[in-house]
């Protein structure tokens, strides 16, 4: 893209849990550069999901650097998104003595349960808006705690990804609101840590940062840093929110009776709100953006990895490539909807929403001798598409009435998964012009944080897509989701014993 000579623009960065995006936004919006650079996971046990900080913290550094080169010219501003529920243990010498244990990381199931299990586990959930699963560091926390209690003695703080890079900038420790909500550590009421969360972890608040509104904004980074990054003395940090709140920001999805959905790795269905939407049950989240409001939803495990295995698993591909997912979805085009009556529950990965079940496991329901491997890879969509509407539902019956779905992710790529997601859900879906809608949330909020517009929509882009459903396919479609939502309550029992058998 063209781009005018010392044009003032701001960097939004998400720190990501498979890679690192970096996009340049001008201040009316235009997006004039992008990078992006990717990173593994280590599952070195059951369970087990962790990242060398290191590793991420030079993605980090490199997308930076790319932008900077690429514009030619120092930004005004830099903002920070970050992945949630991410925890690592930093020692006096403010070292990482443990990896980064990502969202991903189940080993703390058991204590997960326990506390939801007891009498503190109502006001918990409702101090801290954060479900009480796993993925939360709450339950990382005393994992860590009980099995590893060398690092935890020797914790002089316990952060995130984004307060390790943050610290490296400024020598501080310090977290944004939106983080800080999302560790069930947080009090989202009183902006305070939660006194009844860190008694459970056996911690004070000393031992966390401090927290800090999501426009907060520093200047005086490093001075190693800003040369190595071509950055000036005068460019600013705003410490931003976390990735899925800057989502829902990214992609506009902020007024009445609209939704984002994001498909990417795992999903997750949020909604903008000036109060919290609680539902102890089913355990939607309340993570802050802003002093004003909320980001309230459902978040799956369960979405591109699904497609990843089949094409691994079942279609014996590995390292697939895009070729290869546009020969899937061709293939799933040759079968009905509703793949005449094969249902699949595609808990591969444990589920966070509905059922809070890091024990959840997939199943095919309703196999006959007619169905073939294409049925099999349909199915297996339709099966993300229903459990997508189910969070879908919960969040529009505690709130209000959804008729359109901001949508984002990977999935978007493909007419066929798009086709199914609005008949399964009976929603219309649209899709901006725009790029990765976390790295564009963060420099929308850095954009609004330095005075320069007052609302977020005068910068709204163009759309680019609309996707309305089909109801004849819903029809088709409405006997397989009254199954696939009884599915789960069925086979829990077994479920358990599968998982304790395995293990």
């Amino acid at each position: 893209m063209t781009k005018e000579k010392n044009k003032p623009y701001f960097i939004g960065v998400d720190i990501g849990t498979g890679s690192t995006k970096a996009i340049a936004m001008d201040s009316k919006g235009t997006i004039i550069a992008d990078s992006q650079l990717y990173y593994s996971t280590e599952n070195s046990k059951p369970g087990y999901s962790e990242q060398d900080p290191e590793i991420i913290l030079e993605a980090f550094k490199k997308c930076v650097h790319e932008i900077v080169g690429s514009v030619k010219y120092p930004p005004i501003s830099i903002s920070l998104s970050s992945a949630m529920h991410g925890l690592i243990a930093v020692n006096e010498q403010n070292k990482p003595i443990s990896n980064l244990i990502t969202w991903a990381d189940t080993r703390s199931e058991k204590i997960a349960e326990q506390i939801r299990k007891s009498k503190e586990a109502k006001s918990i959930y409702k101090a801290t808006g954060t479900p009480i699963h796993p993925m939360a560091p709450l339950c990382k926390m005393i994992w860590i705690r009980k099995n590893q209690s060398s690092i935890f003695k020797q914790a002089f703080k316990f952060i995130s990804i984004k307060e390790l890079i943050w610290f490296r900038l400024f020598g501080v420790y310090e977290i944004d609101y939106s983080i800080a909500s999302a560790t069930g550590l947080f009090n989202i009421n009183t902006l305070q840590w939660h006194k009844a969360s860190l008694k459970l972890c056996g911690i004070n608040s000393n031992q966390l940062s401090e927290p800090k509104p999501t426009n907060f904004i520093r200047k005086n980074a490093d001075a190693s840093i800003l040369n190595s990054l071509s950055l000036s003395a005068e460019t600013s940090f705003c410490i931003g929110a976390s990735d899925g709140c800057l989502a829902n920001l990214g992609s506009y999805a902020m007024d009445k009776g609209t939704a984002a959905l994001t498909i990417g790795t795992s999903g997750a269905v949020r909604i903008a709100s000036s109060k919290p939407v609680y539902n102890f049950k089913e355990m939607t989240f309340n993570y802050l953006l802003d002093d004003k409001t909320y980001i309230s939803g459902g978040p799956v495990n369960n979405g591109g990895n699904v497609v990843q295995w089949l094409l691994e698993s079942f279609l014996n591909i590995k390292n697939p490539s895009e070729k290869d997912y546009e020969r899937l979805f061709l293939r799933i085009n040759s079968v009905p909807p509703g793949s005449k009556g094969l249902i699949f529950l595609p808990y591969l990965y444990g589920e966070r929403a509905p059922v809070w079940d890091g024990r959840a496991s997939g199943v095919f329901m309703g196999i006959k001798s007619f169905h073939t491997q294409d049925y099999f890879l349909r199915a297996a969509l339709e099966g993300i598409c229903y459990s997508m509407n189910q969070v879908l539902q919960i969040v529009e019956k505690s709130t209000q009435k959804i008729d359109k779905l901001i949508v984002g992710g990977g999935f978007i790529h493909s007419k066929t998964w798009m086709n199914i997601l609005a008949d399964v859900t009976g929603k219309k879906l649209v899709v901006f012009e725009t790029q990765d809608s976390s790295a564009v949330g963060a420099a929308l909020l850095n954009i609004k944080a330095m005075k320069m517009i007052k609302n977020y929509s005068s910068l709204k882009p163009a759309v680019s897509q609309i996707v309305k459903p089909d109801l004849r396919n819903r029809k088709q479609h409405e006997t397989n989701y009254t199954v696939f939502k009884s599915l789960y309550a069925s086979l829990k029992e077994q479920m358990q014993q599968v998982y304790q058998n395995k293990n």
